[in-house]
């Protein structure tokens, strides 16, 4: 019995030391630490503004295992518990309806909830739609019962809350909630004809998803219809069908996923924009001009009156934009304004109605980017909407707006985004006879975003800067004094704070001409300058992202920081054609260019850095980066093969011709007009040039940047003898995120590699 107890004593013991050996130390970072949720940010939302002093927003229930909708007083904090989870049981459902996404009827009676979503390309846009009657007199209400499961989407009240839209297998639906009587708007719905949704390249490249719009008294739905017959369809290959199904045979087979994609200067699907009664009838189309598979209708919206639409309308090249004033009832339609560049013009989201006179967007007319308002102007009787006052241009100066958060009724005072002269941070400006007064705090250096209420006098308000987890409060504005924080990130706060850390540092480097460019460094705990230190560059390059932000970006930083812990320093730089707020110059600097300029001005910053900083090992430089980071990796590599060591191309492209045409043609021009650009601005041209060492990483299932792009870089340097290191993830889309593990996966390779090419570590 002594004996026994004591050996049971010993076995506590050793178990004990054995568990608390394998504790992670909280101070080193591993690549499961930080690829598995340990780092997560604590949620909230998504919020909804009710007024200017309410809003709703989702929280967790533990027991019930669900989210609950609450209401807040925004100046009180009271809270109310709007859908409890309770309210979300169905009959025939294990658990409450989970909420992805919620929408309140016009009168806030009624709820439409968004569940059992399933993934459409980017998004999970599909699935199913109930509502709730917010008295809780009846349960929740499935729509679409007559139709295939999550096959909804973008169900919508109507403005009198009477009726929901949405839809369903590309065909337009109304559906009473009275009755539950369904009318289907539109019959010809097919694979490749689209009603009320978009396309891929749509979806992908102008944000456009959801593709319907109720007239303002609900009569009537304009919606975007395109026709992708004749599109080329892309196969891509899945060879892990039915792996973990219950045939036993069909996994020995592999599968075949057609996307119709347009690769540049392919044919586009024709697209057009109709209006039709909410109870059925013929449809009306708009008679905008241009061929329509060579034309894109990006933006549309109905006129506050409800007798027109706002159309925002583009040729193939995408250097003129101009807004349309559609008859709803006719289908004729005038230009109301038009703006057109040498390069490209981007398509306005800041588009706003100041009632029902006026208008005001975003432009980039003298150089900056600022917020002007015109007039819709007359009625195509002669006779005027109402009184407008010209204002012009709202937001002079040398400054770029970065977004527009709110605008008085009378259009003196405007909330807008901007950087304070700094373009790696953003703060919120409040605008006012020409001159702007910075609203966020001068002690909070980085980058503040706003969801202002409907009146602009609050604002939900979230704060972080590089090395800063998020802070969301709710604050008065303009005076921006804190109200309550909402989240704090404590526990995220004390993890990330434990990490061994080196000090940060953004900087500027200079290269030819003048030209400054913007940085960030991260140093390993122990750096001494009087060393040899190995450095690895994280690279974009590309008109589409930033990668210097004075931000917190969880998407590779505790990559980096990890790599800072392996005795790496870490670096970053934006060259000239990055979407920052400095100028209409700067942003469109690659125009025709990609690849070529965004290089150039790398390889001139990275020789500068290296004269300014002795400490820094020129025969250890690497590089690495992901999509058009990829792509400017391989520019690295190829166009000045003697300046890197080693580089990490993550699903790139590799010839521009590849990509697709709203992207690829937008920044490059039609390649049979400019087939000298596609060449010159190809990673594949200059392929025969590699001298470093090369891990080409790629998702054969990337339905985005295909596979495709690789194996045509590995065709070329095969036939070039070069070797190269190279990985494939089955069945991995572009986020290369699908699959138990495969982050952990892919970062371990990228450490790898490093070690193996680029030893860590001083000298």
């Amino acid at each position: 019995m002594t004996l026994r107890c004591r050996s049971a004593v010993l076995f506590s013991v050793l178990v004990g030391c054995t568990l608390l050996a394998q504790q992670p130390d909280p101070a080193r970072l591993t690549v499961e630490r930080f690829t598995r949720g340990e780092f997560a940010a604590e949620r909230f939302g998504p919020a909804r503004w009710l007024d200017g002093s309410h809003y709703a927003t989702l929280e967790p229930n533990p027991a019930a295992r669900a989210l609950e909708l609450v209401r807040y007083d925004a100046p009180s904090g009271q809270r109310e518990v709007l859908v409890a989870a309770k309210a979300l049981a169905v009959a025939g459902r294990e658990r409450p309806l989970r909420i992805e996404d919620y929408a309140f009827a016009p009168d806030q009676q009624h709820l439409l909830v968004f569940t059992d979503s399933e993934r459409v390309w980017r998004q999970n846009t599909r699935g199913e739609y109930y509502v709730l009657d917010l008295a809780g007199k009846v349960p929740p209400k499935r729509l679409g019962a007559s139709l295939p499961k999550s096959t909804l989407m973008f169900a919508k009240f109507s403005p009198a809350g009477d009726r929901v839209g949405y839809v369903s297998q590309n065909d337009l639906y109304v559906e009473e909630l009275a009755s539950g009587v369904q009318t289907r708007l539109t019959q010809d719905g097919s694979k490749t004809l689209i009603n009320g949704t978009f396309d891929w390249v749509y979806e992908e490249e102008f944000d456009c998803r959801d593709g319907f719009r109720w007239s303002p008294d609900g009569t009537r739905i304009a919606y975007w219809q395109l026709d992708c017959s004749g599109v080329g369809e892309f196969l891509m290959i899945d060879n892990l069908a039915d792996r973990h199904g219950t045939d036993d045979l069909a996994d020995r087979y592999s599968k075949v996923v057609p996307v119709q994609y347009p690769k540049a200067g392919t044919q586009n699907s024709s697209c057009r924009v109709g209006v039709i009664a909410a109870t059925g009838g013929e449809t009306v189309w708009m008679q905008t001009p241009g061929d329509p598979r060579n034309t894109y209708l990006a933006r549309m919206e109905w006129h506050p009156a409800g007798k027109e639409l706002m159309v925002q309308w583009l040729p193939r090249k995408q250097n003129v934009l101009r807004i349309y004033r559609c008859d709803a009832a006719t289908g004729s339609v005038w230009v109301r304004n038009e703006e057109t560049e040498a390069a490209y013009v981007d398509v306005r989201d800041d588009f706003r109605w100041i009632g029902a006179e006026n208008y005001f967007w975003t432009s980039d007319e003298g150089g900056w980017r600022h917020a002007w308002v015109h007039s819709w102007g007359w009625r195509r009787d002669g006779s005027q909407f109402g009184p407008f006052v010209e204002l012009g241009q709202l937001t002079p100066g040398e400054w770029d707006v970065m977004g527009v958060e709110h605008c008085s009724p009378d259009v003196r005072r405007l909330l807008v985004r901007g950087s304070d002269g700094n373009p790696t941070q953003q703060y919120l400006f409040a605008v006012e006879g020409g001159k702007a007064t910075r609203v966020s705090p001068k002690e909070q250096s980085g980058w503040h975003d706003y969801q202002v209420s409907t009146d602009g006098s609050l604002a939900i308000h979230t704060y972080s800067s590089f090395d800063n987890p998020p802070l969301i409060d709710l604050v008065k504005l303009p005076s921006h004094e804190v109200v309550r924080v909402l989240v704090d990130n404590k526990k995220l706060r004390a993890k990330y704070a434990a990490i061994k850390k080196g000090k940060n540092e953004f900087f500027k480097v200079k290269i030819d001409d003048g030209v400054e460019l913007d940085g960030w460094a991260m140093y390993p705990a122990d750096f001494d300058d009087k060393k040899s230190w190995p450095v690895v560059f994280h690279v974009y390059g590309e008109p589409w992202a930033q990668t210097v932000m004075d931000r917190w970006d969880l998407g590779h930083h505790l990559f980096h920081r990890w790599l800072t812990q392996q005795g790496y320093v870490v670096m970053s730089i934006d060259a000239r054609g990055t979407p920052a707020p400095r100028g209409r110059d700067w942003r469109k600097a690659l125009f025709h260019k990609i690849g070529v300029t965004s290089s150039s001005d790398w390889n001139e910053a990275v020789k500068a850095l290296c004269v300014e900083h002795s400490w820094m090992d020129k025969t250890r430089l690497a590089i690495w980066g992901w999509s058009g980071g990829g792509s400017m990796t391989l520019n690295m590599l190829f166009r000045y093969p003697d300046l890197f060591a080693a580089g990490m191309s993550v699903a790139p492209v590799t010839d521009l011709a590849l990509y697709d045409t709203i992207y690829q043609e937008r920044y490059s021009g039609i390649p049979q007009e400019v087939p000298d650009v596609y060449q010159n601005s190809s990673p594949i041209t200059f392929a025969k040039n590699l001298k470093g060492a090369l891990l080409l990483v790629h998702g054969t299932g990337d339905d985005n940047v295909h596979y495709q792009n690789s194996e045509r870089l590995v065709d070329e340097l095969v036939a070039a003898g070069k070797q190269f290191e190279f990985f494939a993830y089955p069945n991995r889309t572009h986020a290369i995120a699908e699959g138990r593990g495969t982050r952990t996966h892919l970062y371990t390779l990228l450490g790898s590699f490093l070690q193996r090419r680029v030893p860590a570590g001083p000298k």
